[in-house]
């Protein structure tokens, strides 16, 4: 009777946290479950066709790991009992066949997505790409538009359903860049250019955030974006041309030796209604050598 209770017991704790996660999985607090945005989108659906594949052996595992010592216990006698079983092609054709079909599946998938979900691959649309430059710092982002001539903190904004190019770097140590509504994350690196193309297909404000742990100001290393209409972002860019400050080389070194600021309270959203047309570069090049005649 001791036995048979434990096993309820076991089932029933079994139960209830195969519920949890499958709660948590699909909770609206899940924002990688809640794409806004095609390449979103797109990944939301790998990530659950890969899950289910995977699930084909997981799940039959799991059922055995509870039926089987619950069948063969020592106190049911009736179990059927054949000490020299050794062997049956049956069993192994299906431990064989379907590990490795699966395999191929997920082989199959890993291969198509890895070109049609590149990070530095244009999006299609029959409108013209915004490109944002994205720097990295310690512990706050920096947006510049080099089509528009302004540059934020901890802010950007964009047309839905038109194309964004971000140009990444970084001006401290390695980090990440990502907007998880939106899709793919990238690596920010001193001395180099990265590049990633996402696209809003609703309205709304999507947390940005560092995927990438960068020091004592990490957890206040994230911004909003928002997806507006194009009136609405046009405007926006007016409201940051009034601003009057400028980013030159002076404010952004400023902004350098403000970093021990950042690693209690984040760095408040600031706009530039004037950048240095070669700040992105001139933050790659202090990196590469360029500078200084390298």
């Amino acid at each position: 009777m001791k036995t048979k209770s434990n096993i309820k017991v076991t089932l029933i704790l079994l139960g209830v946290a195969v519920l949890g996660l499958i709660g948590a999985i699909f909770s609206t607090d899940m924002v990688l479950f809640d794409p806004k945005g095609p390449i979103g989108e797109a990944q939301k659906s790998l990530i659950i066709t890969s899950v289910l594949l995977m699930a084909i052996i997981i799940i039959p595992v799991l059922f055995m790991a509870i039926y089987f010592p619950y069948k063969y216990r020592h106190s049911n006698t009736k179990a059927e009992y054949k000490p020299k079983w050794e062997h049956s092609t049956k069993i192994e054709i299906v431990v064989w066949a379907i590990p490795c079909l699966i395999i191929l599946a997920l082989g199959r998938i890993t291969y198509l997505t890895a070109f049609s979900l590149d990070p530095r691959q244009a999006i299609e649309s029959d409108k013209p790409p915004l490109t944002i430059q994205v720097v990295a710092m310690n512990w706050k982002w920096l947006f510049i538009y080099p089509e528009k001539g302004i540059a934020t903190i901890n802010e950007i904004s964009f047309p839905v359903d038109r194309p964004v190019q971000f140009l990444v770097t970084s001006d401290t140590t390695m980090n990440s860049f990502f907007i998880p509504q939106l899709g793919s994350q990238i690596y920010a690196m001193a001395g180099m250019e990265n590049r990633l193309s996402l696209m809003a297909s609703e309205e709304g404000v999507y947390r940005g955030m560092s995927a990438n742990y960068s020091g004592l100001g990490f957890s206040n290393m994230h911004f909003k974006a928002h997806a507006v209409t194009d009136e609405q972002f046009e405007q926006w860019v007016t409201q940051v041309k009034s601003s009057g400050n400028v980013l030159d080389d002076y404010s952004y070194q400023a902004l350098v030796d403000n970093s021990h600021e950042q690693i209690r309270t984040q760095h408040p959203i600031t706009y530039f209604s004037t950048v240095n047309p070669l700040q992105f570069k001139d933050i790659i090049e202090k990196y590469s050598g360029v500078q200084n005649g390298l």
